[in-house]
């Protein structure tokens, strides 16, 4: 790129937290590019292998179980383990879990420990706020380590929510190492398919701020329960009333 398209570079520079224009030298990237690429990559790493701290959880109220991964490179080979609960977890939360809430909060440290301990004290924290304004009842809310999206099927046919949302850290990348989505699905249970969930996604302080993700997920949970669906179902019931409305 030449000196005269310098000003078009650095708008484009401003407007992404992506690698462009960091330049080479000869054939390999400035010094200062490599070792930044090598410590947001150790980040990335050290995300997908942390630990939430019992402190965190302890702080909210959360009692922990797990999947059938019980451990992390059993993990991240086998997806399939992390979308279905241990044993012992099924009967823990059968004990200890109000049933049939209208709102079921679930957190897990999915591929990045860093999203939890990061973000979801403020989004947790918000979300319960917005819903209690709006009258509806939470549950009991614990966390699951090693959990996948889907392991809110298990729990859906275990305790029988109206909704489930779960709070979960993102696949690190090397923009941002600490991005948490919030997934949401009314009445899943075995056999739910993925078009109908919904999700919310790169809640951090670079992305969504986790406070307004908190707030505006109460928003999307009275919109569910307004018109008993979610994800493709949700759609294409908005547009129907939209349709009656403006044939009415």
């Amino acid at each position: 790129m030449g000196m005269n398209n310098k000003e078009d570079l650095d708008a484009m520079i401003a407007k992404t937290p992506a690698r462009i224009g960091v330049g080479r030298s000869g054939t390999r990237p400035k010094t200062d590019s490599w070792l930044k690429f090598r410590f947001d990559h150790a980040a990335a790493v050290d995300a997908v292998y942390g630990e939430v701290s019992d402190f965190l959880l302890k702080r909210l109220d959360l009692f922990k179980v797990k999947t059938k991964a019980d451990d992390k490179e059993v993990y991240l080979r086998r997806p399939d383990y992390g979308r279905k609960l241990s044993d012992e977890a099924k009967r823990v939360i059968e004990a200890k879990c109000i049933k049939a809430p209208t709102v079921q909060i679930i957190i897990s440290d999915g591929l990045s420990a860093k999203a939890i301990e990061e973000n979801v004290e403020d989004v947790y924290l918000s979300f319960k706020q917005s819903l209690a304004v709006a009258g509806l009842d939470t549950g009991t809310p614990f966390y699951i380590e090693k959990g996948r999206v889907a392991v809110m099927d298990d729990i859906g046919e275990i305790l029988g929510p109206e909704v489930i949302v779960l709070l979960i850290g993102e696949r690190p990348g090397l923009v941002s190492a600490e991005s948490l989505s919030a997934y949401i699905c009314y009445k899943p249970r075995l056999g739910t398919i993925e078009a109908e969930r919904m999700v919310i996604s790169n809640i951090h302080k670079g992305g969504i701020p986790p406070v307004e993700a908190g707030a505006h997920l109460g928003t999307v949970i009275q919109k569910i329960l307004k018109y008993q669906a979610s994800g493709m179902s949700l759609v294409k019931k908005e547009h129907a009333e939209e349709k009656r409305e403006k044939l009415g």
